[in-house]
């Protein structure tokens, strides 16, 4: 079996780039040394952008008469963390009782190298392609994706490019593979809320304005009542605070300052619009009461920063690619796969704006962890998945 065709080689080759984010580490190299023989033409566009990091990204086309599929995802990974806590070195590839060790096994290198054999097989024996396949990798995923998928997209279509349908080889599966294929994602929306007080001492509490009363009556009024009870498609609304701080060291100094950060996951009830829009009704009226601020007058005097780039919810619609790639994971693994819009976000918020996208990878527990592997026989199995997946595609 030729090595393009081989995932368990190709994906050892690719966790021996140390692509931590957003470095391209050799992984992009070594992903065009397999699709080069296949007949792919590839580019490696870098973007840049003030304040971040310039980011090596790629693009391949292999051209045919019919639609074309493109296949999206990373080639960047997460820092390892302690290393020494690993059971083999992280950029090592090491297998052990039927398992590849490494970072970017599952997240997601694994995906690639699948999907890179299975296109591989495909053309061993279709050697006339029935349509265009386009591989559209980023080093950007990990990092602020600011620089990757996104110009990505615009540089491509710049240049002339369309496609039909595109898959992302994320990490899907909660448990086996098979479990599960991803038809849409949450939007996600950030922000900052600052709360102005009087600094104090504590034994002169006429003399300040705590700030902290009045944080506690604005996160009241974001976390109940709930935002919405979900829809069919997707799971409630909501949102999490994730800080407060005052920065006071002291404990008899009543601060002048409170600041909060708040992140929304949201579902289709809700756009990006609306939902800013409630979240400062719901801020104004509580600002107005005096449950927590006896006494105090005026309005709690608070400032709301909107974090950028908010991440729109979306849901794809294209029951002829999500019935085809359903039946490819269920002629393979005997497992019709759950349709969901769980989890986070993913490059897919990007290729939604492009043409209808799906997501389907491998079983994604140890992503992010210490000692992230990938079973050896889910790799081909994958493999089996995705070529089953283009074959029907084309047909």
């Amino acid at each position: 079996m030729k090595s393009s065709t081989d995932p368990v080689q190709n994906l050892a080759k690719l966790i021996a780039c140390p692509s931590i984010t957003p470095a391209e580490g050799g992984a992009l190299s070594a992903l065009e040394a397999m699709l080069s023989p296949l007949g792919f033409s590839v580019e490696r566009p870098v973007f840049s952008e003030e304040g971040t990091p310039d980011v090596e990204n790629l693009y391949a086309r292999r051209s045919g008469n019919g639609p074309h599929l493109m296949f999206a995802g990373h080639t960047d990974v997460v820092p390892v963390g302690d290393e020494t806590a690993w059971s083999y070195p992280p950029f090592s590839a090491a297998i052990h009782n039927g398992e590849m060790y490494g970072r970017g096994a599952v997240d997601m290198k694994g995906g690639i190298a699948c999907f890179a054999a299975a296109v591989g097989r495909y053309i061993d024996k279709n050697r006339d392609l029935k349509g265009s396949i386009s591989f559209l990798i980023t080093g950007d995923e990990e990092g602020p994706s600011i620089n990757g998928s996104r110009k990505l997209l615009e540089w491509a279509k710049a240049k002339g490019e369309s496609w039909d349908a595109a898959i992302v080889g994320e990490p899907t599966n909660p448990g086996k593979l098979g479990d599960m294929i991803k038809i849409g994602r949450r939007g996600s929306l950030s922000g900052t809320i600052v709360v102005h007080g009087i600094q104090g001492h504590v034994a002169y509490p006429h003399l300040a304005d705590s700030p902290l009363p009045g944080m506690l009556m604005l996160l009241e009024s974001l976390l109940y009542p709930a935002l919405d009870n979900g829809t069919k498609d997707f799971q409630a609304s909501n949102l999490e605070v994730t800080t407060i701080d005052v920065g006071n060291p002291a404990l008899n100094v009543i601060p002048g300052k409170a600041t909060a950060t708040f992140n929304i996951r949201y579902n289709d009830t809700w756009s990006d619009e609306t939902l800013m829009a409630e979240i400062h009704n719901r801020l104004d009226k509580a600002a107005g009461r005096r449950k927590l601020r006896p006494g105090k007058r005026a309005p709690v005097n608070y400032e709301l920063i909107w974090r950028d780039r908010p991440s729109h919810v979306f849901l794809t619609h294209d029951n002829k690619l999500i019935e085809t790639l359903t039946s490819s994971v269920e002629s393979v693994t005997g497992e019709r796969p759950q349709l969901s819009t769980s989890g986070g976000t993913s490059d897919a918020r990007f290729i939604k704006d492009y043409c209808p996208v799906v997501e389907f990878g491998l079983v994604g527990k140890t992503m992010h962890m210490v000692d992230e592997r990938v079973a050896i026989a889910d790799l081909e199995t994958l493999t089996q998945i995705y070529e089953r997946f283009i074959a029907d595609f084309f047909a």
